[in-house]
C-alpha cells in the first residue's frame, strides 16, 4: 500500500475543537491574507468552505465589504459561524464548494481559506468560483505548506512515520500535492484566470506547553486527529512520548513554531 493509499476519513464539523486545532492559526493567516488582496471597500465578496468563519471575520474586519455569502458543506460550521457573527452584512448558507448556490457574477472576490485540497475536485472548485466573480473580480484561496512550512503538522507526520511506518500514514504532504505553488498556479491558469500570483504567508505559532499542542490532536476534527483517533492506546502514546522529546521547548515549557500557507490570487477576465 502506498502513502497515498492509505485510508481516510477525515472529520469536520465540530467548531471547538476545530478552533483549537487550526482555527485559531487560520485567523492570523487570514489577516494577512485579506490585506494582500487589497479588495475595494464596498465589495461584495464570497467565501467559499468557511469553516468556524476565520476568513469572513478577517473581511469584515479589515476590508470594510457590503455583502459576504459565506458557505460550507458542515451544518455544524455554518451554525457555529452564524452565532458568532453578529453582521448584517454576512449570510451563511450550508452548501457544497463544487455547486456554489450563487448567480453567475454575482460578488467581486471569491475567496477561499484552508479548503481546496480538501474537495474532490480541486478544478472544479476553482471554475465555480471565477463563474460567481465578475468581470476584473478576484478568485484567492490559501492552503498550508503541508510539505514542511507547516511545522505543527510537519512534526506530527514525521512522528508518526516514524513511529507507525510511512505505509500506514495518510501524510498530508503527500495527499495534497496540490498545496504547492506550480500545482495552484496551474488551477488558476486553466480557469481561465490571469495575473496570476502567489505568495507564502508565514505567521508564528506558539503553543503555551505541550498539552497546548498535542490537546488539539485529540479533538477527532481534521485530517491528523481523525486518523490519531483510529490508533490502538499504545501508538498514540509512542507519538504523543517522540514529540514531547523532540519538540523545541523553552525553559518555560512553551513551544515556538512556524506555519507556512501558500496563497494564490487571480482576476477573471471581463
Amino acid at each position: 500500500m502506498t502513502h497515498q493509499q492509505v485510508p481516510t476519513n477525515d472529520r469536520w464539523g465540530e467548531a471547538g475543537p476545530y478552533e483549537l486545532y487550526v482555527g485559531r492559526w487560520s485567523r492570523v493567516v487570514a489577516t494577512e491574507f485579506t490585506r494582500w488582496l487589497a479588495v475595494r471597500p464596498g465589495a461584495d465578496w464570497a467565501d467559499i468552505g468557511c469553516g468556524t468563519a476565520a476568513l469572513t471575520h478577517a473581511i469584515l474586519s479589515h476590508c470594510n465589504p457590503r455583502s459576504i455569502h459565506a458557505i460550507d458543506k458542515s451544518a455544524g460550521f455554518v451554525g457555529f459561524a452564524s452565532a458568532n457573527i453578529a453582521d448584517a452584512r454576512a449570510r451563511f448558507s450550508v452548501a457544497d464548494a463544487l455547486a456554489l448556490p450563487m448567480e453567475t457574477a454575482s460578488c467581486d472576490a471569491a475567496v477561499s481559506g484552508l479548503v481546496l485540497n480538501f474537495v474532490a475536485q480541486p478544478a472544479t472548485m476553482v471554475a465555480e468560483m471565477a463563474r460567481i466573480t465578475r468581470p476584473h473580480g478576484q478568485v484567492a484561496a490559501y492552503v498550508w505548506d503541508y510539505a514542511g512550512g507547516m511545522q505543527m503538522m510537519r512534526r506530527f507526520w514525521d512522528a508518526a512515520i516514524a513511529v507507525c511506518g510511512p505505509a500506514e500514514v495518510p501524510d498530508e504532504a503527500s495527499r495534497f500535492p496540490v498545496c504547492a505553488p506550480q500545482p495552484l498556479r496551474s488551477l488558476w491558469v486553466d480557469a481561465g484566470l490571469t495575473q496570476v500570483e502567489v505568495r507564502a504567508i508565514d505567521i508564528p505559532t506558539r503553543f503555551s506547553s505541550f498539552d497546548d499542542y498535542w490537546q488539539p490532536f485529540l479533538g477527532r476534527q481534521g485530517a491528523a486527529p481523525t486518523w490519531l483517533a483510529g490508533l490502538a492506546p499504545h501508538e498514540q502514546d509512542a507519538i504523543r512520548d517522540l514529540l514531547q522529546r523532540e519538540l523545541p521547548t523553552q525553559p518555560d515549557g512553551s513551544i515556538h513554531l512556524q506555519a507556512a500557507a501558500w496563497a494564490i490570487k487571480g482576476l477573471r477576465v471581463g
